[in-house]
C-alpha cells in the first residue's frame, strides 16, 4: 500500500519568483512540490484579503505551506484561512514581535514610505529588501531570482511586513533561520532550527542542508 503524498506549496520571498525553489529536491515518491507566486495586490488590499486570494491557488486538502522570508508572513495568514497540515517559515518571522527595531521604528515613524520604490529599476534596492545585501559578482542572480518589481506591490509589501499585527506564533510552526541572516536576525527570533551560516538567500545556497533536513521535518508529527 502506497502512502499519501505530502502536498507541499512553496512561497518565495519578497519581490522573487519560484526559481529560488529551483535546487530543492525531494522523493517524488513522498512528497510533490507546487509553487506559488506572487499577484499584483489590489489598490488598499490588505495581507488577509490577499492571503484569500492566494488560498484560492492551493487545490490540495491540509497541504504543507513553505514560505521564504515575506512568504513566510504570508503562508501564517493563510493558514488561518485553510485547514492545513504544517507551516514552515524559512529567513522570515512568526510575530511582530521577531521584527527587527529598524522595522518596529519605521512602522511608528512611517519612514518606510520614503524609500523610492518607483526606482525599482534599480536592482540594488531590490536586492537589499529582498535578500539583505548587495553584491556585483551576484547580479545575475539578482536579475534572475527577482522578477517581481512592480512599485505597487513593492510599497504593499514593504507595509505589509512592517505593520504586520500578528502577536503569537501559530501553532504548528516549524521556523528555518540562518545564523547569518541580516534581514530577521536571529538575536529577535525564539524557538527556530538554526543553519549556520545560512543568509537571509540561504534557500538557494544551502540547498543542501533543506534536502537533507526537510524530508524528515514533513513527516515528522
Amino acid at each position: 500500500m502506497t502512502s499519501e503524498l505530502i502536498h507541499v506549496y512553496c512561497m518565495p520571498g519578497m519581490a522573487a519568483n519560484p526559481k529560488i525553489f529551483e535546487y530543492l529536491s525531494l522523493d517524488p515518491a513522498e512528497f510533490e512540490l507546487h509553487f506559488l507566486s506572487w499577484m499584483l495586490p489590489e489598490k488598499g488590499e490588505s495581507l488577509q484579503l490577499y492571503a484569500k486570494r492566494m488560498c484560492d491557488r492551493v487545490v490540495h486538502d491540509r497541504p504543507v505551506l513553505l514560505g521564504v522570508s515575506f512568504g513566510g508572513i504570508l503562508v501564517q495568514e493563510m493558514a488561518k484561512i485553510i485547514p492545513v497540515k504544517k507551516v514552515f517559515v524559512v529567513s522570515s518571522v512568526k510575530s511582530s514581535g521577531e521584527l527587527p527595531k529598524k522595522m518596529l521604528f519605521a512602522k511608528h515613524t512611517k519612514l518606510h514610505k520614503l524609500i523610492p520604490t518607483q526606482l525599482v529599476a534599480n536592482l540594488e534596492l531590490v536586492a537589499k529588501f529582498a535578500f539583505g545585501d548587495f553584491m556585483q559578482k551576484r547580479i545575475e542572480l539578482y536579475e534572475k531570482y527577482l522578477s517581481v518589481r512592480d512599485p505597487l506591490y513593492m510599497d504593499w509589501s514593504i507595509d505589509c511586513i512592517v505593520g504586520w499585527e500578528q502577536q503569537q506564533p501559530l501553532e504548528n510552526v516549524i521556523h528555518i533561520q540562518g545564523t547569518k541572516d541580516t534581514v530577521f536576525p536571529v538575536s529577535h527570533i525564539r524557538n527556530y532550527i538554526p543553519v549556520n551560516g545560512g543568509s537571509h538567500s540561504m534557500i538557494i545556497f544551502k540547498y543542501k542542508w533543506f534536502n537533507e533536513n526537510l524530508p524528515s521535518l514533513l513527516k515528522s508529527s
